[in-house]
């Protein structure tokens, strides 16, 4: 409502043209006065103006009170103005005679189903908003002035306008007998039918087989900027009709929106076209991208950088498989046959295994595969779509290809066939529970890689097959053993080529490393996979030492487990390394008291966007880890000179 500080203090009241003046009008039980015509011009209550256009008449009022010396001064106003959103043309608010539907009975027992649990909503969050709307609803305006739609179900008689609401056009007025009947010309609520969905499509009011077997329906998945408008109506419906809920979950997903956090709207012009994304990155990585940013209670605010990501994991797992489906040919051509791989185990000769049968990289991955398995039947359970998602990206990028594929590849062409095959057998059943995970996300790429599997030969399809379930075998104790080592001889691997990344060196060149731990378990299992690590780190030759790693004569790297080193003399020209280093320490110091200055000075900081201000802060700190790197490595190199 208009402050009474504003302006000069006399406000106009038109209960007839304003939703607020309604209300008021309402409360102080006002005369709602229609002053405008149906074509927009003024009717006979605006007097000397009547017949003139809206606008033109607002320009004569203006005339006539400066002439009456009735203005005081006009000045500018923001204010509010619908538009048509297909004509944009202004659309005057005015009272009419409409159809209402009284709600509180039917939002009462909505409330109370999801309340007692009979419906669950999720995110939870969303649950306090579905109340809020039911509990403060207001009786619903249902009738529409469109050209499509259920007719409201309602005639009038031409004589009288006396009002018969009959399921059937009637025979004749029910009030005085005319058979001169005409029905209502507007249609119901667009919410109002689309609310009778869950039952209408099964065949209701019949008692149809399909009703009895579906309805309720399981889920309803759909966006939450509609909880009220299409959920909670049908919720309100399908009680009041069938006696049941319509659904007894309601998951409400994202809403995609674009880089500058706008909905997507087709009539605004602001929407990505999904056929040309689909185009350009494919339709699997268009889905595996939305449900990767699918967190419940957030937007997602779609990006081509985003959709290139996941592009790439398709491509990853693409060229994965064509890898290993060239290497499978080979292995055909030296005598192996196909069928021989066809039922996968787990199992390997001496020296490979760890604690049995199975060798150490095969009991990490399945390990791994069975953590995967278990998080993203967990987080499909839950409607945590983005973390299933994520879950099986990290698996199938890190784990099975950079990992486990990379380890393996010497094996693959073994000339001991015996165990190749196992290797291929142990490979092809990981990858296979990998791409059944996937198929959710990447249909129509799983799809065509499973029909390639050796195992898979003559199925009818991907979906048709069972979804992974976690092996209880591979959560043992002497299986996460397993993983606990794995994963440190995986840290050996990184730590030593974060060294040759930071000493700079050509990634083609080997270079030997040493290795020393004061676990001696650990000493010797890196010894028995001394060759894997040497060949995935490019070293010439791995050492494991006697003794703890001193800091001179290289660059170390130490863990709570173990220490590296790559030595300098070998690799590095330690004046020229010394210079470099030297040269970017000064250079970095510059840059860093740069950002302090600016970010000291409290009217750059008073000024400059939030956003900003973190942005900077970031860097900063980014730096100052980078400078401490730069400043240390120059301390060893000169302790080992």
């Amino acid at each position: 409502m208009v402050d009474r500080e504003f302006g000069t203090g006399a406000v106009k009241i038109t209960p007839a043209h304003d939703p607020n003046d309604f209300e008021v009008g309402r409360r102080h039980k006002l005369p709602e006065i229609d002053v405008m015509t149906d074509d927009g011009k003024m009717g006979a209550p605006a007097g000397a103006y009547a017949g003139m256009d809206r606008f033109e008449a607002r320009k004569k009022i203006v005339e006539d009170l400066k002439a009456l010396g009735l203005l005081e001064k006009i000045t500018e106003h923001t204010n509010a103005v619908g538009l048509c959103e297909r004509s944009k043309t202004i659309v005057e608010p005015r009272a009419s005679t409409q159809w209402f539907c009284k709600m509180k009975p039917l939002a009462e027992p909505a409330i109370a189903a999801v309340e007692r649990g009979e419906i669950q909503i999720v995110p939870d969050n969303r649950r306090e908003e579905y109340f809020n709307w039911m509990r403060n609803i207001r009786d619903w305006t249902l009738s529409r002035q469109l050209w499509w739609g259920h007719r409201i179900p309602a005639w009038y008689c031409k004589e009288n306008k006396h009002v018969t609401v009959a399921r059937e056009k009637p025979a004749k007025c029910a009030t005085c007998g005319s058979v001169n009947l005409e029905q209502d010309p507007d249609v119901l609520d667009t919410w109002f039918s689309s609310g009778l969905w869950p039952f209408s499509t099964l065949g209701w009011p019949e008692e149809t087989a399909d009703f009895k077997k579906y309805y309720p329906t399981s889920l309803l998945i759909t966006g939450y900027d509609i909880l009220f408008f299409w959920v909670a109506r049908m919720i309100m419906m399908g009680i009041h009709f069938t006696g049941k809920v319509p659904f007894r979950a309601v998951y409400l997903h994202s809403l995609v929106r674009t880089g500058s956090g706008e909905k997507m709207s087709k009539s605004k012009g602001t929407g990505l076209d999904p056929v040309a994304l689909n185009q350009q990155y494919g339709t699997d990585a268009m889905r595996f991208c939305l449900a990767s940013m699918a967190a419940p209670g957030t937007d997602i605010v779609l990006s081509e950088d985003k959709l290139a990501s996941a592009r790439n994991f398709a491509n990853k797992i693409w060229n994965a498989a064509r890898f290993l489906f060239l290497n499978l040919d080979k292995f055909e051509e030296g005598g192996a046959k196909l069928e021989e791989l066809a039922a996968p185990e787990v199992r390997a000769k001496a020296p490979y295994a760890y604690q049995g049968s199975v060798p150490l990289v095969d009991q990490w991955l399945y390990s791994r595969l069975a953590s995967t398995i278990e998080l993203v039947n967990d987080a499909l359970t839950n409607y945590r779509f983005h973390e299933a998602a994520q879950g099986v990206y990290q698996f199938f990028w890190g784990d099975f290809c950079d990992w486990y594929i990379e380890w393996v590849k010497p094996d693959l062409q073994s000339a001991d066939r015996e165990q190749a095959t196992i290797v291929w057998k142990n490979l092809f059943a990981a990858f296979d529970d990998a791409l059944r995970l996937l198929h959710p996300f990447m249909p129509f790429l799983t799809e065509e890689l499973w029909h390639q599997l050796p195992q898979r030969s003559g199925g009818k399809s991907i979906a048709l097959d069972t979804f992974p379930t976690a092996r209880k075998a591979w959560a043992q104790e002497k299986i996460v053993g397993a993983v606990d080592i794995f994963t440190q001889i995986q840290g050996v691997i990184t730590a030593l080529r974060n060294i040759r990344a930071e000493m700079r060196l050509d990634a083609k060149k080997k270079v030997p490393a040493q290795f020393w731990s004061t676990a001696e378990f650990i000493r010797n299992r890196v010894h028995i996979e001394s060759d894997a690590i040497t060949r995935l780190a490019v070293l010439s030759e791995l050492k494991v030492s006697p003794a703890a790693l001193g800091q001179v004569g290289g660059s170390v790297r130490s863990t709570a487990q173990f220490d590296v080193r790559i030595a300098y003399s070998d690799t590095v020209d330690a004046t020229a390394e010394k210079v470099r280093l030297k040269k970017e320490i000064e250079g970095l110091e510059k840059a860093i008291a740069s950002k302090e200055r600016q970010l000291g000075d409290e009217t750059f900081r008073s000024r400059a966007p939030e956003k900003i201000i973190k942005g900077l802060e970031a860097t900063l700190a980014g730096q100052r880890i980078e400078l401490q790197k730069l400043k240390d490595r120059l301390a060893q190199l000169e302790k080992g000179s």
